[in-house]
């Protein structure tokens, strides 16, 4: 098995779209006007607005901006550089400012405009480094 992706219901697409291509700095490759996907080396980040839902059974199968379980990861090469890229865009939505985890991660928590929870983090320790070394950050 092979884990591939995550995908992030949403009522207002171009919003949330719109706000990861700003975070990540990636433009978001749209198979259409209502679901695109960010391409990472890890993993890809899907979003798709409610209509999406039809081929699985209906809007009933998910619920947009209802998810308080998950939190969505990713390694940046320097966090606290990323945190100065856009923290002026976070406002109410930071949760934490970037801190040293007693994993050995230093982390950046935020929510998106869906209030989906986010982590930019950097490893910082030498076991979180060692960790994550055969991985590439992007």
């Amino acid at each position: 098995m092979n884990f591939t992706s995550v995908r992030l219901i949403t009522a207002d697409f171009e919003r949330l779209v719109g706000f990861y291509e700003k975070i990540s700095g990636q433009p978001f490759m749209r198979a259409t006007p209502s679901f695109g996907e960010l391409r990472t080396s890890g993993a890809t980040l899907a979003i798709g607005d409610a209509s999406t839902l039809a081929p699985f059974g209906g809007e009933h199968v998910a619920s947009p901006a209802a998810n308080r379980t998950a939190i969505l990861e990713f390694r940046v090469a320097d966090v606290d550089a990323e945190y100065q890229r856009f923290a002026h865009l976070l406002g109410e939505a930071l949760v934490q400012a970037p801190t040293t985890m007693p994993w050995g991660n230093r982390s950046l928590l935020f929510r998106d405009p869906d209030g989906n929870l986010i982590n930019f983090f950097t490893p910082a320790t030498p076991e979180a480094i060692e960790k994550f070394a055969s991985q590439p950050a992007n």
